[in-house]
């Protein structure tokens, strides 16, 4: 007898729900197999009281989102192309841009 449509379904919701349980429990069997290696990190970066994550290595503005400025990314010429990819991937902090938001509906273009 051929099953329906639904209980197909089910059974399907059912082993994903599974299948992301078992993704989880995982997850925790391998934070705690790694729990030394990470408190060996925290101390070196302690130690050497390191800052931020290093996201990318390209360009000095996506290395470190939270220390960019906003003319970083065009420090040769104001209408330059972004030189790097990931300057595309990642955008200024929002603390930076929320001043200058609404400057383009402030400005007028002359006739």
């Amino acid at each position: 007898m051929p099953l329906r449509r639904s209980t197909f379904v089910v059974l399907l919701l059912l082993s994903g729900t599974a299948v992301l349980g078992f993704s989880f429990a995982d997850a925790a069997r391998l934070r705690v197999r790694h729990a030394p290696a990470a408190v060996l990190k925290q101390d070196i970066v302690s130690r050497l009281q390191l800052t931020d994550l290093c996201l990318f290595t390209e360009a000095r503005y996506t290395r470190h989102p939270s220390q960019a400025d906003l003319h970083s990314a065009f420090m040769d010429h104001p209408l330059a192309f972004e030189h790097f990819p990931t300057g595309s991937l990642i955008s200024p902090p929002a603390h930076l841009t929320k001043a200058y938001e609404n400057l383009d509906r402030k400005t007028e273009i002359p006739d």
